[in-house]
């Protein structure tokens, strides 16, 4: 497959790039002004809105994308006024630019990448904050050109991710500090239920659904909406007693010392469609045998 892909030096996009170039797929980044990318001669790179529109549209003709893997995103969990138009920009214009150079070329699909958190409280819309509303909006436009082009779109929700190199802020590095400073860390009850995929089972999701737009388009419906859940959930206690035996460690943590969130997500979605024929490919075990080599 030939395909153009957003995002692509985020944690998720960069190991989507290694894998996809690994199966012998031809891969072309957006790569925005000043960002540097350590990726292989084997991957081209594009700036869009680097020139106008039609210059964009001109590229994607030559280029011939089958399709699209839009991960580019700005995430921000408690958004400050000034930031409420870096939202806009980066989730719902910049993906309608793409969107709109896509179908003007007659790409054939187009994947969106969504959040569990579109979905507060299990609900089939409720946004957690300002970033998770931005998600849907963008879903929203996205159906504008599904039923009004011949492009195929659809959207993958994520929830919790992590993985080997990862330089996120996120729950299993802050673990990962305690349990080598041995320093007390202040929580919640802990009673929250985690929805968390090793970044390989991410990777095959995304692979999956291309394959089947490229190659059994009749198995997905356009403007279709999956998600990827994880095997098994755990309350974030639970999470901490399976962290501490496979790192063969000790956590430090207070329980209890901190409220929770305003809008704390204690439930995940649990009502999104599984992509026909994906299977988790590494347990969550798995997953956190292979960062104990960073210990």
């Amino acid at each position: 497959m030939n395909i153009f892909v957003s995002g692509a030096t985020g944690f998720i996009g960069s190991h989507l790039i290694k894998q996809l170039l690994k199966l012998g797929h031809s891969i072309t980044v957006n790569l925005r002004p000043g960002k540097e990318t350590s990726f292989n001669s084997n991957v081209k790179t594009h700036t869009l809105g680097k020139g106008d529109i039609e210059s964009d549209i001109d590229f994607f003709r030559r280029e011939d994308f089958d399709g699209i893997i839009h991960l580019a995103s700005l995430y921000i969990t408690n958004h400050k006024s000034y930031e409420v138009s870096d939202l806009i920009d980066s989730n719902v214009k910049f993906g309608s630019y793409l969107l709109e150079c896509a179908s003007k070329a007659s790409v054939n699909w187009f994947i969106n990448t969504g959040t569990f958190w579109q979905n507060y409280q299990d609900e089939d819309y409720s946004p957690v904050n300002l970033y998770a509303a931005t998600k849907q909006a963008f879903e929203s436009i996205m159906q504008f050109y599904s039923e009004t082009n011949q492009i195929k779109t659809c959207t993958l929700r994520l929830s919790d991710t992590f993985g080997q190199n990862d330089p996120r802020p996120k729950i299993f590095s802050l673990w990962e500090r305690i349990a080598k400073s041995g320093e007390t860390l202040p929580m919640s009850q802990g009673e929250q239920i985690i929805d968390i995929n090793h970044i390989s089972n991410v990777v095959h999701a995304f692979i999956t659904l291309a394959g089947h737009l490229q190659n059994e388009p009749w198995n997905i419906k356009s403007g279709a909406v999956y998600a990827l859940n994880a095997e098994k959930r755990y309350s974030l206690k639970e999470l901490s007693i399976i962290f501490e035996r496979v790192m063969e460690t000790k956590l430090n943590i207070a329980w209890g010392d901190l409220d929770y969130r305003e809008r704390e997500v204690m439930v995940p979605w649990s009502k999104g469609v599984s992509i026909p024929d994906y299977f988790p490919v590494v347990t969550i075990e798995e997953g956190l045998k292979e960062l104990k080599w960073k210990y």
